[in-house]
């Protein structure tokens, strides 16, 4: 909120009517005012006005660190502790099967709504594998230095090829990119439209700016993973790249790479490639044989291509415009064939 005492003075109002009306009682206690960038007479006057606890950064919230810079390896520790004490005290009393469903159950439940969040640090991921692994290898002994059965990349893999051991970058991976579904689609989200307003209001897409937070500039590097699952039906064009997205069954780069090397910006936008008084004036001129049969085909395209509705929407490979992490999971993950009689093996109760 913004530091102005009317402001919080109103919000303190609204709490009092609430707890008036509902018989619930407020604990100011338990309230603490975070400053950024105001000045320590004000933040003063206004916990004197309030009578709010004064707070520093960074602190938690619901558990996760909130800095004005990224979270460093120690703001995760308590994630990594929490981990450790829960496969540590179970995986002593569980067969080979449990130790396996135990390892998924708590990646799953206890670090979801961190990387669901935010980008885990590398070292965070590897700190968290390393006891994974000795949960699933090495039972109960902390000393062990039994080796392991099998790769951990093999062991991640689907039950088709692996063990479906979760794969923490990939799953983390995997629930960020649905930030990236919510901005292509313009959800009514506050968040939306703020980084819409703050990076994007002169027409520019994500990719063509490095200026961000930390947190924006970590989805943004998931871009190449978002568009190889999507495909986009184009309507106004002002989020679609005109020769890097899949809006024509194939991007057109990988469709026209002759014509694409004649682009005079390879990151236009396709609104902005059509709102040139001739199309031709997107390249430089002259083209080659093979550009020109190319930026003939295009044309013929472009005159096919009938645009729907107000927006762009997002289309992805499993044949839905729904974004769901768990079938990104799978695509990202992708499939191992194995002989089948190897899997008449793993499925054997000998």
């Amino acid at each position: 909120m913004e530091a102005c005492p009317t402001q919080l003075a109103v919000l303190k109002d609204l709490l009092l009517i609430f707890a008036q009306s509902t018989g619930l009682r407020v604990n100011y206690n338990k309230y603490v005012m975070v400053p950024l960038n105001i000045s320590e007479a004000k933040l003063d006057q206004i916990a004197t006005l309030l009578n709010y606890q004064k707070g520093t950064l960074p602190f938690t919230y619901l558990g996760l660190p909130l800095r004005t810079t990224k979270p460093n390896i120690e703001d995760f520790l308590p994630l990594i502790q929490r981990i450790e004490r829960r496969l540590t005290c179970t995986f002593a009393f569980l067969s080979q099967g449990g130790k396996l469903e135990m390892v998924n159950t708590v990646s799953s439940s206890s670090m979801v709504f961190y990387i669901f969040s935010m980008k885990l640090h590398k070292g965070v991921i590897k700190q968290l594998d390393k006891y994974r692994k000795h949960c699933l290898w090495r039972g109960a002994d902390l000393n062990s230095r039994k080796l392991p059965k099998a790769a951990w990349p093999m062991v991640c893999l689907p039950k088709d090829g692996g063990l479906g051991v979760i794969d923490l970058t990939t799953h983390n991976n995997a629930l960020l990119l649905k930030f990236l579904h919510k901005f292509y689609m313009r959800m009514n989200l506050p968040w939306v439209k703020l980084i819409w307003d703050a990076y994007y209001n002169d027409d520019s897409l994500p990719g063509q700016k490095k200026r961000s937070s930390f947190w924006w500039r970590d989805i943004v590097k998931l871009l190449d993973t978002y568009k190889s699952l999507a495909s986009v039906k184009v309507a106004e064009g002002t989020t679609v790249l005109f020769w890097t997205d899949s809006w024509n069954g194939q991007t057109l780069a990988s469709a026209c790479p002759e014509l694409y090397s004649f682009a005079k910006n390879k990151g236009i936008s396709f609104k902005k490639a059509l709102s040139r008084p001739q199309l031709i004036q997107n390249f430089h001129l002259p083209l080659t044989i093979q550009a020109h049969q190319q930026f003939q085909g295009l044309i013929i395209n472009l005159h096919q291509l009938q645009p729907q509705g107000d927006r762009e929407q997002w289309l992805y490979v499993w044949g839905s415009p729904v974004f769901t992490a768990s079938w990104a999971y799978k695509e990202i993950m992708g499939h191992r064939a194995v002989h089948s009689l190897f899997l008449a093996i793993s499925k054997s109760k000998c």
